[in-house]
């Protein structure tokens, strides 16, 4: 039973707390709001387990010859192709039943992210740059599929900082597999090939730093501060400065990173950041009332 519960991959539901970021900023924290949000995080995470096992179930041959991957359930051979694809059908049933209950653009929504990762999984991951281009296009839908639950509609610094620390990520997590996959690089991913450590590195600069600069802009921005009737929320940046330079550190200097959410949930200095930058935004958001 463990085994088709890790193929699901609950830890990476870490990953849809996305969908709670409007209700954050919008400070909407009546009872409908967060059983609203709740419930798109369950469809999120429904429809992203599915693809993590058909995912899992085609790319069992390659995920055998990475040092990580190779103890996935189906890759490790706990579970057999097929009851692993009737899970599939369970979970992705499950995900349109519950989707519907949240309107239309939800609906469509998750179509549109599971439409899109099924293209990633059956040949767009092989293709340098588009393969994190659908990984960050994925983060900006949980922030859309969270405004949607709500009826929100999310600032566009807001979807731009997310759409680019999700490629910092994304290309941080690739210089991490070319430094595992010494040996055979096209054997697990054939977009690694394509890649060169001082590209990489190049790309990891630039992404991190429209990371901060979108992230201040949207502090700054006009409909931000008539939200939190204030224009403190400026002195957040440190902390989000902090944390990206963080990641740095772990990626190079400790090789970590291939799995960004392994690194948020095991970083100490990483969580303090993470707890420390919400309590801030609450803190000026309330002194300003």
């Amino acid at each position: 039973m463990l085994a088709y519960i890790q193929l699901c991959r609950p830890k990476h539901w870490l990953k849809n707390i996305l969908v709670f970021f409007p209700l954050i900023f919008a400070f909407k924290f009546d009872l409908e709001s967060f059983y609203r949000v709740f419930l798109a995080f369950g469809v999120f995470s429904l429809f992203a387990s599915s693809i993590y096992i058909i995912n899992d179930i085609f790319d069992q041959k390659r995920d055998r010859l990475h040092p990580k991957k190779c103890f996935r359930p189906i890759a490790s051979g706990k579970i057999k192709t097929w009851p692993a694809f009737l899970e599939f059908i369970i979970v992705l049933t499950a995900a349109f039943a519950v989707s519907t209950y949240l309107g239309a653009t939800v609906f469509y929504l998750c179509i549109g992210y599971f439409i899109v990762n099924l293209f990633y999984s059956f040949g767009l991951k092989n293709l340098p740059i588009v393969d994190v281009m659908i990984i960050a296009f994925g983060f900006v839908l949980r922030v859309f599929v969270g405004a949607e639950a709500l009826a929100l509609n999310p600032t566009h610094w807001l979807l731009l900082c997310t759409f680019f620390v999700a490629l910092f990520l994304a290309f941080g997590k690739r210089k991490n597999e070319m430094e595992l996959l010494t040996v055979d690089k096209t054997g697990h991913r054939k977009s690694i090939s394509d890649y060169t450590e001082s590209f990489i590195n190049q790309i990891l600069v630039l992404t991190a730093g429209v990371s901060v600069i979108s992230y201040s802009l949207y502090t700054i921005d006009p409909q931000t501060q008539t939200n939190f009737r204030t224009d403190n929320l400026i002195y957040t940046t440190p902390l989000v400065v902090f944390g990206i330079f963080r990641y740095f550190h772990l990626l190079y200097n400790k090789r970590e990173g291939g799995d960004p959410v392994a690194v948020f949930f095991h970083d100490i200095p990483l969580i303090i950041d993470m707890l420390l930058w919400l309590g801030s935004i609450l803190i000026i958001y309330f002194i300003a009332q």
